[in-house]
């Protein structure tokens, strides 16, 4: 979500971005990558709750991306609700050396949108990238898939880092660019009708466009 409060005159961004996949595609790997620069060959199923939060920089503003794990839930298939809650951003990830992992792409699309909103800037990402002789799944049918489903592709492999920040950074960026344009359109709203929030008040701008000020929603976003 993104909060602007009038007394500080500036943007602060905090955004919840989910990695979602079946398990042992290299989600937490990923995570661990961008995170930290660090990678576990031996690395076991998640237990617990894992998140971590990366700052950027983005036309002068502080980004905060909170990144979640599933946790191992998806083992189970009882990844919930609350785990999607909040969530802007996601990264669909399989791995490109199991068909099976890229055949499940459809079920964890659902679930997503059934337990979060629709406009949840999505990744498609084929991970392993380096499992050159041992791939299932070809470039262009993920290709194919992201583009029947209106989401961003990107094929990475954690173990030799390659394209996992950029995988992140367009996901981040892409949600900075949507928000930031909800932001303009609520300061827009303030100047045309400045009596519907009192001076100080946080605004925030909810992932379905509504506005909430100290609990109150408002529509005036796209």
């Amino acid at each position: 979500m993104a909060h602007y409060t009038e007394e500080e005159q500036t943007e602060d961004y905090l955004f919840k971005i989910v990695l979602i996949g079946d398990s042992a595609v290299g989600k937490s790997n990923l995570l661990a990558r961008f995170a930290r620069d660090e990678f576990y060959p031996n690395s076991k199923s998640t237990i617990g709750v894992e998140f971590q939060t990366q700052k950027m920089e983005i036309n002068g503003k502080e980004v905060k991306a909170q990144i979640w794990d599933t946790a191992g839930q998806e083992r189970f298939r009882a990844v919930t609700s609350a785990y999607y809650r909040g969530a802007v951003g996601a990264l669909l990830v399989y791995d490109i050396s199991r068909r099976q992992t890229f055949d499940s792409i459809g079920r964890w699309l659902n679930e997503l949108h059934t337990h979060s909103d629709m406009n949840v800037v999505t990744i498609l990402v084929g991970n392993k990238s380096d499992l050159k002789d041992a791939r299932e799944v070809t470039t262009a049918e993920g290709k194919d898939l992201a583009e029947a489903q209106g989401l961003f592709f990107i094929e990475t492999s954690a173990l030799d880092s390659s394209n996992v920040t950029v995988a992140f950074q367009m996901v981040v960026k892409e949600i900075y660019s949507i928000l930031s344009r909800k932001v303009i359109q609520s300061q827009e709203l303030k100047r045309n009708d400045p009596s519907w929030m009192a001076d100080g008040k946080t605004v925030v701008l909810q992932a379905d466009g509504t506005q909430e000020v100290d609990g109150q929603a408002k529509n005036g976003c796209c």
